[in-house]
């Protein structure tokens, strides 16, 4: 990972400044075969509305997106997000979603920079249990095994591959300090 790289969370006006970047990102990982939520062919116009739509929960305070930049003023080469807004009954509890990492930025750490960052996001924003999901067998499960996160189980055929393959996901959960 380059010394040069800053994660921080974006607001949504630096969201917005950068949604080309985004977007480049989202299709960079869809094509490559990820199974982040979408199905090929996979557009532009599909990556635009749903940064979209990320932007606006940025905005209403129901999310974090935290983005990875290598270098300053340089591209965005990675993501997460942290989903704040919960159930009355669960206001300690955080979702990790869409966790993204460039094909050109993978196997250099960016990925668990990512996930360190996520959850000192968590901390701050006093999340205490972390929750997300992932496709057994890929790098993220490895990371996530290797980070110490605690593995729920496999739900088979829970989603669909780009493609249209059914794919598990394995759950994970991380306690990261008492149930207030």
């Amino acid at each position: 990972m380059s010394g040069a790289l800053v994660i921080r969370a974006l607001t949504a006006q630096e969201l917005t400044a950068r949604l080309n970047e985004f977007c480049d990102l989202l299709l960079d990982i869809v094509n490559g075969g990820a199974s982040v939520g979408f199905m090929a062919p996979f557009s532009r116009d599909r990556a635009r509305s749903f940064w979209q739509g990320i932007i606006a929960s940025v905005e209403r305070g129901e999310r974090i997106l935290l983005a990875a930049i290598d270098g300053e003023g340089g591209r965005v080469t990675g993501s997460v997000q942290l989903v704040l807004a919960q159930p009355d009954n669960q206001p300690h509890r955080g979702d990790v979603s869409k966790m993204l990492v460039h094909s050109s930025a993978r196997r250099q750490g960016l990925g668990a920079a990512l996930l360190d960052a996520v959850e000192a996001a968590a901390r701050e924003a006093g999340k205490t249990l972390l929750v997300l999901d992932t496709v057994p067998g890929t790098p993220a499960d490895r990371l996530y095994h290797r980070a110490g996160w605690t593995a729920l189980g496999v739900i088979p055929g829970y989603a669909l591959m780009p493609d249209g393959a059914a794919c598990d996901t394995r759950m994970f959960w991380r306690q990261l300090g008492p149930v207030s």
